[in-house]
């Protein structure tokens, strides 16, 4: 897998997110790129809020420029199963997809949107396989791969909805969030297994107790079991780092040092070079 290097280590923006106005880090772009340049971050992955302001590209591209971090794709969420958000969802999936290309990137993962903790039904499903099939199609045009993210509420009951998405578009790739499935209850490494030939991309970040700890590597996440459930599935593509923090955490490091220790931790347990 060193040998190949074909795994890029990136991380995506939440911890930054969570702790800004509607989560909108465009006014701290500059810092985090910055942050991830140091901590020698290979990419970062946006939300879709960042771009969609009307400069959006001219900054972002020339923060990546600048420091020399490439936009390894971006998260998009809505409210997928109602019909009536459909036609925001594809004009902000244009603007967004359109933007993630001139960058060359090439993840966008997609969260479908809680139902308020109830679960969605077939005729819910059906609407938002419309809006999934059609952002897949823009994603392949702009030779880009579209992924479904996973929280809790798209694995809870024996993966209800995920295989109901499946079901409805039966190449989806995936781009499942580790420890998410850990806290729906799944083996997030079965869950690797199981699905190997859909996975496109991934979220990881540690927890010891079922509490979030400050940076990968400091919790019960097995770090070395993972590299090796990778090199089984023959995974080659993008892994985000996305750091979480339980609300009233108490910060040890800075933000950039956290992401820098984490990228650290998980490129000497892949023995990536």
């Amino acid at each position: 897998m060193s040998a190949q290097g074909k795994i890029r280590i990136g991380a995506h923006i939440w911890a930054y997110a969570a702790r800004q106005p509607n989560y909108d880090v465009y006014p701290i772009l500059n810092r985090i790129f910055q942050d991830f340049s140091i901590a020698g971050l290979e990419g970062i992955e946006l939300m879709e809020n960042s771009l969609l302001h009307s400069d959006s590209y001219e900054k972002v591209s020339g923060l990546s420029k600048k420091y020399n971090v490439p936009v390894m794709g971006s998260s998009f969420g809505a409210d997928m199963y109602i019909r009536s958000q459909h036609e925001r969802i594809i004009e902000d999936a244009k603007k967004v997809i359109a933007i993630l290309a001139k960058l060359s990137a090439r993840d966008l993962g997609i969260s479908t949107g809680g139902k308020d903790g109830a679960t969605k039904t077939p005729g819910e499903l059906d609407i938002q396989a419309e809006v999934l099939s059609k952002i897949k199609r823009m994603c392949e045009d702009n030779g880009m791969i579209m992924n479904l993210h996973n929280h809790i509420y798209e694995v809870r009951d024996n993966e209800y909805e995920l295989k109901g998405n499946i079901k409805r578009i039966p190449d989806i790739k995936l781009g499942p969030d580790l420890n998410w499935l850990l806290r729906a209850g799944i083996d997030p490494f079965g869950f690797l297994r199981r699905y190997r030939d859909r996975i496109a991309y991934m979220h990881v970040r540690d927890e010891s107790q079922g509490r979030w700890v400050e940076a990968l590597g400091e919790g019960d996440f097995d770090l070395f079991e993972f590299k090796e459930v990778l090199k089984d599935i023959k995974f080659e593509g993008d892994i985000g780092i996305e750091l979480a923090h339980e609300e009233g955490h108490k910060f040890v490091r800075s933000m950039g040092d956290d992401f820098k220790l984490s990228y650290q931790n998980l490129k000497k347990a892949l023995q990536l070079t």
